[in-house]
């Protein structure tokens, strides 16, 4: 074997293994130097290490960005000026923790954030290598919901020992062990199996089966394996029993509807009014199996079913005291604390990962007693001092980047979201498939940025690279196709 094959053949099996790693994002043997003191910690971001100077690099130089990830540059400069500024604060040390070892770290999780989407931009160069990159992530996520679904049969049926050997399993390559009322897949805990399965697995799904088009050769009829594949998901879903998952799943799913018939509309000429009662029906339909599986699935946790039985069980009922009870209040303090800290920094924020040092002075003036969580956050017990994030992505980025940061990052989502739209509306089913799963995405993006706020996690990453290869092969192969068309004319 020459040198050169040799090299191609760990090129293609290291880009597999970065795939099928994907799924575990909290990966217990993590050196401190990228970022073994923090909770997110992806494994694939080892064989990305490879992938870096083997391919991604090499293809960077030879080839510029598209200008829709050329777009990214903006945003990373103003979270560079805003972590100089930061230095001029005069911020005291938090929990033993210093300004630059704060910024430091944040810079560290941008930089692989960013290494882990110019990697997905850069390496597929086809649209075959596009559909064999996903199969392989689709693969990864079945080997993920193999091990989710074996959660789930001791949240139907607890066993102790069964339960024990699972969480003995899990805490050989986790950071944390498994809950015994809900279910976490391969990550750190429930919510981030969720958003997982709905930002990176649903959206291609669910453009499956409105577009038709499947990764797989199996089919039946009608049904693929991305029909399988979409009802399984929803199943683990239900039993990570975590409400910014349920929502996100509803919302994704109302979304397919409206592209589905927004498409037959257009292609088939159907009247408005037509269009129009066909999608509140089936919107209904689907509302009401998601209120069904949500009322389903509440009978197995407590602390789920509170979302309706506060209603029936609380006799002085007010919306207020319904955030308190279904433990929503604490999201409700870190985002205000968030604002009130881009209100005093309103320009460049306090820097990247800063947001933890002003959170006691930027509390909002209420009585911390009905929220344990923010009085264990304010006074410690000793080896439980964590740093805080505000739990929203949208908020950290103006709190900790100000009014430039947020709007540079904004630009960045938009310039995806027009590469959505120009694959969505292509005349070729291949790409409207990429279209649909990339508007897709995008809703559940702007639902789950509600919910996280770390850059470390590959899921904002790989979904925007996915975007942005797919609109840079398209627009190639819409410039062979010109050229083909004026050589035969």
């Amino acid at each position: 074997m020459s040198f050169q094959r040799g090299l191609n053949l760990l090129r293609r099996v290291v880009w597999a293994l970065f795939w099928l790693c994907l799924p575990v994002t909290s990966f217990r043997y993590f050196p401190s130097g990228l970022g073994g003191g923090t909770l997110v910690r992806p494994l694939s971001l080892y064989p990305l290490l490879l992938l870096l100077p083997l391919v991604t690099l090499p293809r960077l130089w030879r080839h510029p960005l598209p200008k829709t990830s050329a777009t990214l540059l903006p945003f990373v400069i103003a979270v560079l000026i805003s972590a100089v500024n930061s230095s001029l604060l005069g911020i005291e040390p938090v929990l033993g923790v210093s300004v630059g070892e704060r910024v430091l770290r944040a810079l560290i999780t941008l930089a692989i954030g960013v290494s882990f989407y110019l990697t997905v931009v850069a390496l597929p160069e086809s649209s075959a290598e596009l559909r064999s990159a996903l199969r392989w992530m689709m693969i990864g996520f079945v080997l993920a919901f193999v091990w989710g679904s074996l959660q789930a049969v001791y949240i139907l049926h607890f066993n102790g020992s069964y339960f024990a050997l699972l969480n003995q399993i899990q805490k050989a390559f986790s950071l944390r062990k498994l809950f015994p009322t809900r279910i976490s897949g391969p990550t750190y805990e429930p919510n981030w199996f969720a958003e997982q399965i709905n930002l990176l697995v649903i959206p291609w799904l669910l453009a499956s089966v409105v577009t038709g088009q499947s990764l797989f050769p199996w089919r039946w009829r009608r049904i693929t394996l991305e029909w399988l594949l979409l009802g399984w998901a929803g199943l683990l879903i239900a039993f990570t029993f975590s409400r910014a998952g349920y929502v996100n799943l509803a919302v994704l799913g109302l979304g397919a509807l409206v592209l589905f018939r927004l498409r037959q509309f257009n292609q088939h000429r159907l009247s408005l009014l037509k269009t129009t009662g066909r999608l509140l029906l089936e919107s209904t339909i689907v509302l009401l199996l998601f209120v069904g599986m949500t009322l389903a699935v509440g009978q197995k946790n407590e602390f789920f079913a509170r979302i309706w039985t506060y209603w029936t069980e609380v006799k002085d009922t007010s919306f207020e005291r319904f955030l308190y009870y279904i433990g929503f209040n604490a999201r409700l303090t870190y985002n205000a604390t968030a604002l009130n800290t881009f209100q005093a920094y309103p320009v460049l924020g306090v820097g990247p990962g800063n947001y933890a040092f002003f959170f006691d002075k930027m509390l909002p003036d209420q009585p911390l007693a009905p929220t344990p969580e923010l009085l264990r956050i304010l006074s410690p017990e000793e080896g439980q001092n964590r740093l805080i994030t505000p739990k929203n992505l949208f908020l950290r980025i103006l709190a900790e980047n100000g009014l430039f940061g947020l709007g540079t990052f904004l630009v960045f989502l938009i310039a995806h979201l027009g590469s959505a739209a120009y694959l969505w509306l292509s005349p070729y089913s291949e790409e409207r498939f990429w279209g649909t799963a990339a508007l897709l995405g995008l809703l559940g993006l702007v639902v789950a940025a509600f919910s996280f706020d770390s850059f470390a996690l590959p899921n904002l990453w790989v979904l925007l690279g996915w975007i942005a290869s797919a609109c840079k092969i398209a627009a190639g192969n819409f410039n062979f196709r010109s050229q083909d068309s004026s050589s035969t004319s």
